[in-house]
């Protein structure tokens, strides 16, 4: 729907500028907290303005002591969070555009059905898979091990198929054909002219899986049980105190460095993003 009227340009950017900054107030009221000395962190009514600037909490945030467990090794689970990224992210670009080329350039009887059970599987909650996948891995003895959380990656994920799919689909045939013509087998044909074109779709999954991967608490919290494997998703939970009286200034610095990143990392790949996004799904 456009809005051609001037006035009703300018309702619709109000309301989403207010629904924008209703968003942003978690986030601000998080970097706030994290800038907080430990007592104006629980006072009510809460303060939005701290007394004083406590920008060492960052500082500390990283080099924090925890009642029970000690001293928080914060590098190391940012160490151990770039590790998982490093070791799933080709096998998810790698695995997830080879299907999904598949399913999308390539005729085959059975097509049709494979691609809708491989929809079904989005409709499968994880902790119906929990269990299963759990003796799975500990009859492989990978308990305590990161590979439970990286093997998985270079065999596809439903959703990143279904999404470079449709981008392949609005790619046209032609592409294809001219170079099948010029006596490009199929597997140049993927290499040298679908993933080429498909950048933004790639890019648009790579973020995705990033942020997956960055933000992912169960799968840590599962297999992992030595503290030195811990990520940061995981690694925050040492920040509360297990005895009451968390320091949520350090909580909140921590958390408030964790999201840093991801943030960055949408902001110089936004344009990619959209494009991405935009252009897929034109074509079912």
């Amino acid at each position: 729907m456009r809005f051609t009227h001037p006035l009703a340009r300018l309702v619709v950017h109000l309301i989403l500028i207010a629904g924008a900054l209703l968003c942003l107030l978690p986030l601000a009221w998080m970097i706030v907290t994290s800038l907080k000395p430990i007592e104006e962190t629980m006072t009510s009514p809460p303060t939005w303005v701290p007394s004083a600037w406590q920008w060492r909490n960052y500082y500390d945030a990283v080099i924090y002591r925890a009642d029970v467990l000690g001293y928080i090794p914060f590098l190391r689970y940012f160490r151990n969070t770039l590790y998982l990224i490093v070791m799933t992210l080709p096998g998810v670009l790698i695995s997830c555009s080879l299907a999904a080329y598949g399913l999308a350039r390539l005729r085959w009887r059975g097509r049709e059905v494979v691609f809708g059970l491989t929809l079904a599987t989005l409709m499968i909650p994880f902790p119906v898979t929990m269990v299963p996948l759990y003796v799975l891995f500990r009859e492989l003895e990978w308990i305590g091990t990161f590979r439970p959380l990286w093997v998985g990656a270079w065999f596809g994920g439903a959703f990143n198929i279904f999404l470079l799919r449709q981008f392949f689909l609005t790619i046209p045939e032609e592409l294809s054909d001219a170079a099948r013509v010029d006596g490009a087998n199929e597997w140049q044909v993927f290499a040298r002219i679908i993933l080429p074109l498909a950048k933004p779709a790639l890019a648009v999954v790579a973020l995705f899986h990033v942020m997956a991967v960055w933000n992912d608490f169960m799968g840590p919290l599962i297999y992992l049980q030595d503290q030195s494997q811990f990520t940061l998703a995981l690694g925050l939970q040492a920040y509360q105190s297990q005895h009451g009286g968390s320091e949520w200034n350090m909580l909140m610095a921590a958390s408030t460095i964790m999201v840093a990143p991801v943030i960055v990392l949408f902001f110089f790949t936004q344009r990619t993003f959209i494009q991405g996004i935009a252009a897929t799904g034109l074509k079912g």
